[in-house]
């Protein structure tokens, strides 16, 4: 199963990618508690306040363009793209996995253009 989204944020691309790696950021709008070390080979790990906990492997980074993250409990995989568009930054977030999970749910989405 693929799921693709996209949305445009009034911030910059820098602005935007520090609030997709910045464990801080992510603990604002997707997870109780974040780890994330943003870089080929680093790991994640993602936490929510009713105990579910999801752990991912990083496979690709191009900073502030490109995030390329493999959920280690379903295989899935998840693509955030970033590109600089008039009046700010799209993010484009495509989910492939065997069976679709919580990793950027369209209300995770909301909530981060809210912060």
């Amino acid at each position: 199963m693929q799921v693709e989204r996209e949305i445009v944020f009034p911030e910059s691309p820098a602005e935007v990618w520090e609030a997709l790696t910045e464990p801080e950021r992510l603990e604002e709008w997707f997870a109780t508690e974040a780890e994330l070390d943003a870089r080929p080979g680093g790991t994640g790990r993602f936490r929510w306040g009713d105990g579910d906990e999801r752990r991912a492997t990083v496979r690709e980074v191009a900073e502030e363009e490109r995030l390329v993250l493999d959920w280690d409990d379903d295989g899935g995989r998840v693509v955030l793209e970033l590109d600089e568009v008039d009046g700010g930054t799209r993010l484009r977030v495509v989910e492939s996995t065997p069976q679709f999970g919580t990793a950027l749910e369209l209300r995770a989405l909301a909530c981060l253009q809210a912060a």
